[in-house]
């Protein structure tokens, strides 16, 4: 009975330890920590809002970012007030003349540099190296691959995934790019040939188009499945989204929500898909087939001739599964939305300036007359 009861008052011991613990850290990542930064960056000359307990700046930038997108867009270059209201809050509240100055994204610091010397100063020094910030639990759900990588690890990352960007490997996706655009630009004609004029939204087409881009140049054959990865992931990045807006609290994300829950399904799903296409690549290739020349193909390919030139420790520079996996959803992740943007900005501007369109106009059909483009006499 007695040794029960040491047991038992053991395992209490542990247990009030443990929580002391977790309340001694929570409290130093959302208290103390921020209240030591603050005051250490204003010993420094900088100015900036005060540190509020357990938010920061987080509810005031969401206030302005949704008034910010309540607004209409104006036909204006000026896109800073639309696109980071935020700031300009910051540089307000520090007087706009600060070149140095800091706000609070969470019991995160952000400091903002406004002085060209010392952006220049802070990117070119010698003696010091700037590692990227530690990967957010929710963005680690969403994507990383090199990305979010430091160090050798990145320098190994770059070195394997670069050759899939060289431009003779490009040239080789062009049939891939081009099947993509027929296929927009016949949809569009669809939608307008009822009609000599009428009103089209074309960003979600560009974002149609560019998933399809994506998934015909990333995954090749298995296009199919490309384009539920991309579905999964337009759907992640939402929950993502939303989930850093409105979580705060350390240790929020371990919580088992609905959304937790949902980001945590999609996580393990597009993996699973990612898997089954690559261990199909890698049977193929095993066979003796050759590698397609879609980008995951060519980062296997790479991948491989990474672990011939090592042949003492092919697993010290190879990458595994996993990280082949980040890679391919760092594809996604990289390019569907900032193409879709580029692209849509693109037509925003072409609006503005119609003569743009007239002159674009005239060199295409000089280039290419009526003919499909042809990349091997036109692409250098």
């Amino acid at each position: 009975m007695a040794m029960v009861v040491v047991l038992l008052a053991m395992v209490a011991a542990a247990a009030v330890g443990g929580l002391a613990l977790a309340v001694w850290w929570a409290a130093e990542v959302i208290w103390f920590r921020p209240r030591r930064l603050e005051r250490a960056l204003m010993a420094q000359g900088l100015i900036g809002s005060r540190y509020q307990f357990p938010f920061g700046d987080l509810k005031k930038h969401r206030e302005l970012v949704v008034e910010a997108s309540h607004k209409p867009i104006p036909l204006s270059h000026r896109i800073i007030p639309r696109a980071v209201p935020h700031l300009i809050h910051n540089w307000e509240l520090c007087g706009g003349k600060n070149k140095m100055s800091f706000f609070w994204f969470g019991s995160l610091v952000r400091v903002v540099a406004k002085d060209p010397e010392v952006i220049k100063d802070v990117l070119c020094s010698k003696h010091s190296h700037i590692e990227k910030p530690k990967v957010n639990h929710f963005i680690g759900k969403l994507v990383t691959g090199l990305l979010g990588y430091n160090g050798e690890k990145w320098a190994n990352h770059k070195k394997i995934v670069n050759p899939a960007f060289r431009v003779e490997k490009l040239k080789r996706m062009m049939p891939a790019f081009l099947v993509s655009c027929d296929e927009l630009i016949n949809r569009l004609e669809d939608l307008t040939k009822c009609s000599r004029k009428c009103e089209l939204n074309v960003w979600p087409e560009f974002q149609n188009f560019a998933a399809d881009v994506i998934s015909r140049t990333a995954f090749g054959s298995s296009y199919k499945e490309g384009r539920q990865i991309f579905e999964l992931q337009k759907e992640q990045s939402n929950l993502v989204i939303h989930a850093m807006q409105t979580s705060y609290f350390p240790g929020f994300s371990l919580l088992p929500t609905k959304r937790n829950r949902r980001i945590n399904e999609i996580y393990r799903e597009v993996a699973a898909l990612l898997t089954s296409i690559i261990e199909s690549r890698e049977r193929a290739i095993s066979n003796g087939e050759a590698c397609p020349d879609d980008l995951l193909g060519l980062l296997m390919e790479s991948n491989q001739k990474q672990a011939h030139e090592n042949e003492e420790n092919p697993k010290a520079v190879m990458l595994t599964m996993q990280e082949v996996i980040e890679e391919c959803k760092l594809f996604y992740f990289a390019g569907q939305e900032t193409t879709a943007v580029l692209l849509t900005w693109t037509m925003v501007v072409l609006s503005m300036h119609q003569n743009w369109q007239d002159k674009a106009r005239e060199e295409v059909l000089q280039g290419f007359g009526q003919n499909k483009p042809n990349f091997e006499d036109y692409i250098i």
